[in-house]
């Protein structure tokens, strides 16, 4: 962690779980900005915070509304999100992941796994920057025009949203072409190790990310048996 504390946006209409879990990362030297529901949560992202936790169930606007709204904000697009929620559903959390969060923790909480998963969203995320550092902020390939400081894909002039994740796997792709990447390292790289997503995932994102690409969906290779590529 750097010397500069962290901003974190806790976003929860229960005032005990959101008191809990500002004394635990206050403790840890975080700088905890609380919000009840997903509205109060949007007008809190100036300044950008570090990290989002957001429940899933709120009144006013709800998790899964606050972060599509979050996440179609190219400025706020990169923010990480990790959801918190009292559902045991797989559903849900396949729909969370699927809009671009980075995390899922289930509700009863813990603090110590709380702190330790928060930690380690950052420390990715950092990581994924440091990696990406060398490579230069705006990609070209055809009429495909990708500015990952911007969060930005343009095709033919157009500008295009993709969600966080979608996005990411399209970045790293392009900015390393003619290298196959397999699911599993996808995986690792866009969601981590410590997060339990299945392959399925990756190929769901792919498909999704060649929707929007549409004639330039074939720049996107698949290589049968071992995962994708991006054409050189």
């Amino acid at each position: 962690m750097s010397a500069t504390k962290k901003r974190i946006v806790v976003v929860d209409d229960e005032e005990d779980i959101v008191d809990l879990i500002r004394y635990n990362l206050t403790k840890e030297g975080f700088d905890v900005v609380p919000a009840r529901n997903g509205r109060e949560a949007l007008d809190q992202l100036v300044p950008a915070p570090d990290l989002v936790l957001l429940d899933l169930m709120m009144p006013v606007m709800d998790g899964f509304e606050t972060c599509r709204r979050l996440k179609a904000q190219p400025a706020m697009a990169g923010i990480p999100v990790v959801f918190l929620t009292a559902s045991a559903s797989e559903v849900d959390e396949v729909v969370g992941l699927e809009l671009g969060a980075d995390d899922y923790i289930q509700k009863p909480i813990s603090p110590r796994k709380l702190v330790a998963r928060v930690k380690a969203v950052l420390r990715r995320h950092e990581h994924s920057a440091a990696e990406q550092g060398d490579q230069p902020d705006i990609i070209r390939a055809g009429r495909l025009e990708i500015n990952r400081s911007a969060y930005t894909v343009k095709i033919a002039r157009k500008e295009t949203f993709f969600p966080k994740k979608e996005f990411e796997i399209l970045a790293l792709l392009a900015g390393h072409a003619g290298r196959v990447y397999s699911r599993e390292a996808l995986l690792n790289a866009i969601w981590g190790s410590d997060v339990v997503v299945v392959d399925r995932t990756v190929d769901v994102h792919i498909r999704k990310i060649r929707e929007k690409l549409g004639g330039e969906a074939d720049l996107i290779e698949t290589i049968k048996g071992v995962g994708y590529r991006f054409r050189a």
